[in-house]
This record gives C-alpha cells, sequence and structure tokens, in this order.
C-alpha cells in the first residue's frame, strides 16, 4: 500500500513541508545563473550573489523588525546560532541563566557545556498545572547573578507558548539580556523585536518560514560582545590576522549558503502573501478539529495546555496499547501519514510529562493542510485504536 496515495505530512514542527514552488526556482535560479562567492569579487555574478543575500537580509530584519540588516545573521540552522548566542555570550563563572523545561537540546546542550567549562548556574522552570510557563515563576528564578534568560517561545513538545513581552518586561527590569528561540513560532506568530523586548532572536529557517534546510537566523538587538564561534574569511579587511569587527562580517566566516538563503527569502515573500493572520488562524482551526474529534478515540490521551490561544498547533499523544515509534510506523506504513514519535529532542519536557520510557506521537499542522486531511488522520487513529483496544 506504501506509495500508492500521496503522502499526509503532520511533521512541521521538524520541517515544513511541501515548499513553495518560489522557494524551489529561487534555489535552482541562484545555482544555476550566479552560482559565485558572494562578497568576494567584484564581478558580477559575485555582486548578484551578494545581492541576494542582503535582499534576503533585508526581508528578515523587516519581518522581525530588527533594528538594520547588519543585525541579521546567517547561519546553517538554529542550532548554530543559538550556539553563537549562548557559548559566544561573555559569561563568567559563577552567572546564572534561567530557562525551562521545555527546551530542546539545541539550548539544554550548550548551556550545559557552558555549566561545565565556565561553571555557570542553570535553572530550568517547570510549567504550571495548566502545562504553561508563566511569568511569575521566571521573575522568581532571576537572582542577582541572572545574566541571561533562554526561553523557547513555544514548546516542540507541547506547543505551549510564553507570553514574551511580559517575559521581556521582567528580563529588563531585572537588567537580565532575553534570548528568545522562535524556531516553532517564526512565521506563524507575530514577532517584533522591539515591542516584544528581544535582545537575541534565534529561528530556523525551514520550519513555518518555509524556506529550505541548512537556513538558520540569529538577530542581535544590540552589541552583547558576543565571541565569534567560527573564524576565518569574510570576504571584507582581509588585510587582518583577525576577525573583523563590522557586523554582519564579524559572525559570519566563510561562504555563506547562498542558495538556501535566496529560497529563505522566497519562503518569507510566501508568508507576507498569506499573512500572519490567516496562518495562525488556518493552522488554530486545524488544531481545534483534531482535539475536539479525537477526545472521542478510546486509549488515546493528548499532551498540552486546553486554552488553545495558548499554544501552536504541534500536539503530542499516546495511544493505549502501542509504544509511540509503533504507532508512528503503522500511519505511516498502512495511512500514509508522516508524523514525529520519540522525545522530540526535548527530553526535559518528556520527564515533565512523565512519558520518557514510551515517547510520543507529535502531529503538527502547517499552512497547506486540510481539514480533510485531518479527518483522515482521526479516521486512521480510530480505526487503530479499535484494533489494539477493542
Amino acid at each position: 500500500m506504501k506509495g500508492t496515495r500521496k503522502m499526509i505530512y503532520f511533521d512541521h514542527a521538524a520541517s515544513s513541508y511541501p515548499k513553495p514552488k518560489t522557494v524551489a526556482d529561487a534555489m535552482c535560479e541562484a545555482v544555476s545563473q550566479y552560482s559565485a562567492n558572494p562578497g568576494r569579487g567584484g564581478h558580477q555574478l559575485a555582486e548578484r550573489a551578494r545581492s541576494a543575500v542582503e535582499e534576503a537580509r533585508k526581508k528578515v530584519a523587516l519581518l522581525f523588525e530588527a533594528p538594520s540588516s547588519k543585525h541579521v545573521w546567517f547561519y546553517q540552522n538554529a542550532t548554530m546560532a543559538l550556539n553563537q548566542a549562548l557559548v559566544g555570550f561573555p559569561f563568567q563563572a559563577g552567572d546564572h541563566v534561567v530557562a525551562t523545561s521545555f527546551e530542546h537540546n539545541s539550548i539544554i546542550r550548550p548551556l550545559e557545556k557552558l555549566a561545565n567549562e565556565k561553571q555557570i548556574a542553570i535553572t530550568y522552570l517547570e510549567p504550571n498545572e495548566e502545562g504553561l510557563i508563566t511569568v511569575a515563576a521566571i521573575e522568581a528564578a532571576i537572582t542577582p547573578n541572572t545574566r541571561l534568560l533562554a526561553v523557547s517561545h513555544a514548546s516542540n513538545v507541547t506547543g505551549a507558548l510564553v507570553p514574551i513581552q511580559e517575559v521581556s518586561t521582567v528580563a529588563k527590569s531585572k537588567n537580565v539580556v532575553f534570548l528568545l528561540d522562535a524556531s516553532q513560532t517564526a512565521g506563524t506568530v507575530s514577532i517584533h523585536m522591539e515591542r516584544d523586548g528581544i535582545d537575541l532572536l534565534a529561528f530556523a529557517g525551514h520550519k513555518s518560514l518555509l524556506g529550505p534546510q541548512g537556513t538558520g537566523v540569529l538577530i542581535s538587538k544590540k552589541d552583547f560582545q558576543l565571541t565569534p564561534l567560527v573564524v576565518g574569511g569574510t570576504g571584507s579587511h582581509s588585510e587582518l590576522p583577525h576577525q573583523p569587527l563590522n557586523w554582519p562580517d564579524r559572525y559570519e566566516a566563510g561562504t555563506l549558503n547562498t542558495p538556501g538563503i535566496a529560497g529563505l527569502a522566497a519562503g518569507i515573500d510566501e508568508i507576507n502573501r498569506m499573512g500572519l493572520e490567516s496562518i495562525w488562524e488556518h493552522e488554530q482551526s486545524l488544531m481545534e478539529k483534531f482535539l475536539k474529534e479525537t477526545k472521542q478515540i478510546t486509549g488515546l490521551t493528548v499532551f498540552g495546555p486546553d486554552d488553545l490561544t495558548q499554544r501552536v498547533a504541534v500536539i503530542p499523544f499516546s495511544l493505549d496499547g502501542l509504544e509511540s515509534h509503533e504507532l508512528a510506523m503503522v500511519l505511516d506504513e498502512h495511512y500514509q501519514i508522516a508524523v514525529r514519535a520519540g522525545l522530540h529532542c526535548s527530553p526535559k519536557t518528556h520527564e515533565v510529562l512523565h512519558t520518557s520510557e514510551a515517547g510520543l506521537v507529535r502531529v503538527s499542522f502547517g499552512p497547506y493542510n486540510t481539514i480533510k486531511e485531518v479527518d483522515q488522520l482521526i479516521k486512521a487513529l480510530k480505526e487503530i485504536s479499535q484494533a489494539f483496544n477493542g
């Protein structure tokens, strides 16, 4: 049966699919028409490549209200962007960081590395009974030694949102730098660095921004004296034996992924065309449909906040009688439905949910999914439940 009908894709929290045709077209054009090294030559092709990168930088800056395009730095993925923000931060021994149990390993592992190497202290906040990280808990966790607040805008497991404007107000009042991981919200939720009080903003380009893999961004509101993680060629100030100080060159050593960045720019164009509010409302309607219908399925347990306005369309669940990977395999092989199973690179979240042993199945909806596709998923889960739970 596998391969006889179109795959239904519900794994947008990992990477969006399908990509807009304009994304593929932009990448193809970059490879076939101006595949030169941006900023590494004065000839026409190098200049065209540089122009494509700078145009993408401006689109990112505009979408997130960055101070200017030079504050936008491109990376291979959100993990590298977060590492630049965290490992590059000028911590001293005894400094303190507040994070949450909802963090992805892209935040947890750099922080634990810093705890071992620089002897910083870390507090991981747990959610309340509604499955939400509260502003009060964040404020209570901040100490005189707290230098940084590192928070995921939305959990990649439960979809739970953090109220970033309220959080940033607390951080500012305590003179704490606010780093936001918006990998699950960039392209779905309106994010403005100035309005929302964000100091450092990291996100992936290949999720809700509809760009290709191999793209990630870090935006720095001002100079936090980050140490570049990678040094080398920048195409500028080549006479210097050290990394140049000017932005973005200081934080972008080596040849950039011009085709990927061009694709990301096209993804942002598509986001702007559809409108963030329309995308949010569409994905919320799919989530509402799924959550309402699955209440009737025997043995199926859904996790995450009940208040849908406090979560994005990322929904984890378990089904009695089946381990998460088994259920995902059944959906894949027998129903042509792609989901994600396991611990989702977010082990502390599963510790809180008490699901570390078996993991959970996660569905995550995107702008191109339909109610009909959600209906097919619900029908499949009902059939599987009947087979395994009578």
